[in-house]
């Protein structure tokens, strides 16, 4: 697996080498003082990308981070994303990706689980009620929970941690209705 990981990394070095390569007025096949003078502006002006980092949580949610990066050597640029999954890539923008084993940051802060008014377990931006709807998961026969576990639900579970969400899902999973 790693063995694969490095060669598509290496790949994509190759490619972004020759993306990287076409400057506008210079030539690499042209004449050995075209050629010094190119090296030259390598080294005075660093490179220049557009850099995307996708975060897919476990709750679905999808954070976009956009940097521009410059740097001056292809391989210190692919040893700070090698943690990173290459989605897309252009002449001025490269997209990474990430699956982040935790809940999103909006989860942690708003996030709660409750009921919608015909039984389904949904993840509230807020309390439930007039809150907008961050993800639903399967209806619950309400008729089955404690009358203090319905309470729990209508007033919203707070999801903190990636360990309440697993929780809390495991727990109502019992009482899904199966279709």
């Amino acid at each position: 697996m790693i063995v694969l990981s490095r060669l598509c990394i290496a790949t994509v070095a190759v490619i972004l080498f020759m993306f990287i390569g076409r400057v506008p007025g210079i030539v690499l096949t042209g004449s050995a003082t075209q050629i010094d003078d190119y090296h030259d502006q390598q080294k005075t002006e660093p490179q220049q990308v557009t850099i995307i980092l996708e975060r897919v949580y476990l709750d679905g949610e999808i954070s976009e981070e956009s940097i521009l990066e410059s740097y001056w050597s292809i391989e210190n640029f692919w040893a700070k994303y090698d943690q990173w999954q290459l989605v897309e890539m252009d002449e001025d923008k490269m997209v990474f990706r990430k699956i982040e084993d935790d809940i999103s940051p909006l989860l942690k802060t708003n996030g709660y689980f409750g009921l919608t008014d015909n039984g389904v377990l949904t993840i509230f931006n807020g309390r439930p009620g007039g809150s907008r709807i961050i993800q639903s998961f399967f209806q619950i026969d309400v008729k089955k929970l404690e009358s203090k576990i319905q309470e729990e639900l209508l007033k919203g579970i707070p999801i903190k941690t990636k360990d309440r969400y697993v929780e809390v899902l495991e727990t109502f999973k019992t009482y899904s209705i199966e279709e």
